[in-house]
Formats: C-alpha cells, sequence, structure tokens
C-alpha cells in the first residue's frame, strides 16, 4: 500500500529559523477536487430567452429547495442543531460524538488496521502518529526524565500517548470526555502491559472519564494533543490556562493553526460534510496559544509544525517563564 506524502518540519528551539512552510496551495486543492475538470462550464447552459417561463408555484417551491440547500450546506445552523440534539453546547456535542459514531470513527484512524481505513483517514493517521512521536521526542530531550515523572495526559482517545509514556516508567493519569474511548484506552493500555518483558519499567495508567474543565492536581507534565480543534477561541484560551496551572515543568499542546490557506480548506470541507462530521473545528492562531500560555506564566521553549495532506498541527512545548530567568 503507498504512504501517503507527508511534510514535516523539524523541531525547532524558540530562536531557530523559520519553519518548513507546507506544500503549495494548488497541489492540495488538486487532491480536494480531483474531478474539477469535470464540471459544467456556464458556457454550455442555454440562453435565458431559450428557458421555459417559470411559473409562481415552480418558482416557489424552487426557492424553497435552494434554501433547503443552503440551510444544509451552513455548518453553523447544522451544528446548532447537532449541539440541540445532544442537549447542550459544544462539549455536550463532543461527548456525545466521541461516545457514537465519533468512537467508532476515531478508533479505526488511531488503530493499526487497514480493512476498511480509507485513505483520508490513513492520512489522518499518520499525521497524528507524528505528532506523537514529536511530542515523545520533546519529552525525552528534556531535562525532566519520564521515567517516575507524573504526566496528565489531557484528552487521552485511546491512548497513542499515554501507552508509550506508561511503558517509559511515567505515571499517567489519562483522562477523556469520551468514557468509550477511556475504556478502549485501557483494553489497549492492559494489553501492552501483558505484552511487555519483566524487566520493562510499564506503569499502568490511570484511566478517569473527564472533561478538561474537571482535571485537577499537580504534574511534572501536562500534554494535550489535538483537543483544542473542539474549543472555539476563547474556550481554548482558558482550557490552556487551566492546563498550565496543573504543570510543574512541561506543557505540551498541539493545535490546528489559523492561516487563510488552512481556514479556506476548513470552510471548503464544511460545506461537504460526511456522516462522521458531527462536532465543530476550530483554528486558532498560535498568538492566541502564546498569549494564553504567558498569561498564565510559561514561554513556548521549543516548536514544530507536522503537514500531510489532510492534518495539519502545530506542537508547542512550554517551559515556566520563572524557571528560565
Amino acid at each position: 500500500m503507498a504512504r501517503a506524502a507527508v511534510s514535516t518540519a523539524p523541531l525547532s528551539r524558540a530562536h531557530s529559523p523559520p519553519l518548513l512552510i507546507p506544500q503549495q496551495p494548488h497541489s492540495r486543492v488538486g487532491l480536494l477536487y480531483p474531478q474539477r475538470k469535470a464540471l459544467t462550464t456556464a458556457a454550455a447552459l442555454p440562453p435565458a430567452a431559450d428557458l421555459p417561463p417559470l411559473s409562481l408555484p415552480a418558482a416557489a417551491a424552487a426557492a424553497a429547495a435552494l434554501a433547503a440547500a443552503v440551510s444544509l450546506s451552513d455548518p453553523e445552523r447544522r451544528r446548532r442543531a447537532q449541539a440541540e440534539a445532544a442537549g447542550g453546547g459544544d462539549k455536550e456535542a463532543v461527548r456525545a460524538y466521541f461516545n457514537s459514531t465519533g468512537f467508532e470513527r476515531w478508533r479505526k484512524i488511531y488503530g493499526s488496521a487497514t480493512d476498511g481505513v480509507n485513505r483520508v483517514q490513513l492520512d489522518i493517521r499518520e499525521g497524528h502518529a507524528q505528532t506523537v512521536a514529536a511530542t515523545l521526542s520533546m519529552l525525552r530531550d528534556s531535562p525532566v526524565p519520564l521515567a517516575g515523572a507524573t504526566v496528565c495526559d489531557a484528552g487521552c482517545g485511546t491512548g497513542s500517548l499515554a501507552i508509550p509514556l506508561a511503558a517509559e516508567g511515567a505515571s499517567v493519569l489519562a483522562s477523556d470526555i469520551s468514557a468509550a474511548m477511556v475504556a478502549e484506552a485501557q483494553r489497549q493500555a492492559e494489553a501492552a502491559q501483558a505484552a511487555a518483558p519483566p524487566s520493562s519499567p510499564f506503569r499502568i495508567p490511570r484511566f478517569e472519564v473527564r472533561d478538561l474543565e474537571s482535571l485537577e492536581g499537580r504534574y511534572d507534565i501536562v500534554v494535550c494533543l489535538d483537543v483544542l480543534i473542539h474549543y472555539p477561541r476563547e474556550e481554548a484560551k482558558k482550557m490552556i490556562r487551566h492546563l498550565a496551572s496543573l504543570a510543574e515543568k512541561r506543557v505540551v499542546i498541539s493545535f490546528a493553526p489559523k492561516t487563510l490557506y488552512f481556514d479556506f480548506l476548513k470552510r471548503v470541507g464544511e460545506l461537504f460534510p460526511g456522516p462522521s462530521k458531527a462536532t465543530r473545528a476550530y483554528l486558532h492562531s498560535e498568538r492566541d496559544i502564546e498569549d494564553a500560555l504567558r498569561e498564565a506564566g510559561w514561554r513556548v521553549a521549543n516548536r514544530g509544525f507536522i503537514s500531510t495532506q489532510f492534518y495539519f498541527a502545530k506542537l508547542f512545548e512550554a517551559v515556566p517563564i520563572a524557571a528560565s530567568q
């Protein structure tokens, strides 16, 4: 099976050269619209004088059909309906989604099987795996040894980061808003522990069903990967400040960066919702993330950028400002 093309910038320190720029927009748009040339052009339409007159009832029906089409393609209206169906706002919609159809979709993406996994899902799997690998590389290179360190994996999903951290001897709290995700992560962690050699420092994580707001305690390291995409701007900044308040030595956060190009791709994708796209997706500016960390007393010391065809994420590692002065 052909591996998806990947463009990944190397991790860089805060004063290193600019990050690698992702592939040019025209190549990405070609991936999103492989059959663009088959579209009918306006020149093929008959002249207005040759069109039959439209009766009032027919015109009303056409207007209603157009309004329905616009409504269905309006992502904000669609999402409001999804949130109302889940009994609340964004958080309730996310919880409901990841306990049902979203759980099945993302368990498949985060897994290792290839049967029934399409090209887009394989590409997202590759991108997320690279984000996890880059996070582990950052933490291994930091002065804080992973063996014996206390780590909060906020939004653990199926355990793709929590399990490797546990295998290195870290004491991990792995939490997620989805009970289904937490149960799957615990199952995979128990299987990994059973397969580990007797000399392994593997420490089974402590799993909890929690949203970000209710996390508490103090940890050497707090990590939150690919979760902020579910939070609007002000809520995301609030969550970052809260997570930073739980950490002693390191905070690692990944987020989908807000740029004109990525925002355009997101908006195009929202016009063609699939059956599994049931939650909002928020992009965030680097400045907002850095400001939220700074307000909590942290500065970005290390950063990376991960980009595949259908996945893109910025990765920040932050340290306390006071400790670096």
